[in-house]
């Protein structure tokens, strides 16, 4: 039997990771054939989400954070212990990402016509709206929207993506240098580099909406203080993070002209709305 692990990180969104979990235990897969085992972060929630999942789904292995990982580091630690049971294959799940019944068995199958040597994407949609895709492969620098067919991708999102263990054994984890964003585009830029391809599977495979705000730290309304908090956060624009993303993977004079572009648009923040 192939043992599957899927991997989330979750904070402070009880409902929402309740019904991503209940959607995964209502999967329609070979169960003669796969297992599946989930490892959640909890990454500092005080909601009740712990004991709720404890409650509800008593098999799920909880990694305990304190607040600081956020999504990308949530899913280091959350990968680092589910692959001490060396698994055949590791599921990036995000938990407000609702998939359908037939998600891991087209995810399988993709995976499976690739020899289990590439990684497969899942692309979402909007909640309700099949024809608007929100998240999966990127090419070019743009998301792939064609979802009619399997197409091989530059990169991707994290939302639902299906490592083999073969592509683990070369490529290891996602890389906790970043916090919250980046982690997932780098792991796909990383696997091209090694000649690793990443596909997405056909059809859209879950719904998640866009998340469409106008970040604290470009938003020109808020106070300069408050904008240089978030700039620096996790969850803003962090320009050294950025700054060793760019340079992994486009080369330094690319680093540093995206370093000083975003202390412009940080400074002149009126910037991005003009150019939206």
């Amino acid at each position: 039997m192939k043992r599957i692990a899927i991997l989330m990180t979750v904070f402070n969104r009880k409902a929402t990771t309740l019904r991503c979990l209940r959607q995964v235990d209502a999967q329609d897969y070979d169960k003669n054939k796969y297992s599946v085992d989930i490892f959640l972060t909890n990454d500092g929630s005080t909601d009740g989400t712990p004991a709720a999942v404890r409650d509800e789904f008593p098999n799920v292995k909880i990694v305990d954070g304190d607040g600081t990982l956020f999504w990308n580091r949530g899913m280091y630690a959350a990968w680092v212990e589910a692959a001490k049971g060396n698994y055949d294959y590791y599921l990036w799940l995000n938990d407000d990402t609702f998939i359908f019944d037939d998600t891991i068995t087209k995810l399988l199958l993709s995976s499976e016509k690739h020899n289990n040597r590439a990684i497969i994407v899942g692309s979402t949609s909007a909640v309700g709206d099949l024809s608007k895709i929100t998240y999966g492969g990127w090419i070019n620098g743009e998301i792939l929207m064609d979802v009619s067919t399997e197409r091989n991708c530059h990169t991707m999102n994290g939302n639902i993506v299906l490592i083999p263990n073969a592509v683990y054994a070369v490529l290891g984890t996602n890389d906790p240098i970043y916090r919250h964003a980046l982690g997932d585009i780098d792991y796909g830029l990383r696997a091209q580099k090694e000649g690793i391809e990443v596909w997405t599977a056909q059809g859209v495979l879950g719904e998640c909406d866009l998340h469409e705000h106008l970040t604290v730290w470009k938003d020109p309304t808020q106070p300069f203080t408050k904008r240089w908090k978030n700039f620096f956060s996790p969850l803003g624009n962090n320009p050294f993070e950025f700054f060793k993303f760019r340079r992994r993977h486009y080369g330094f004079f690319s680093a540093i002209t995206t370093f000083v572009s975003n202390f412009i648009h940080f400074l002149l923040p009126k910037i991005w709305r003009n150019n939206k």
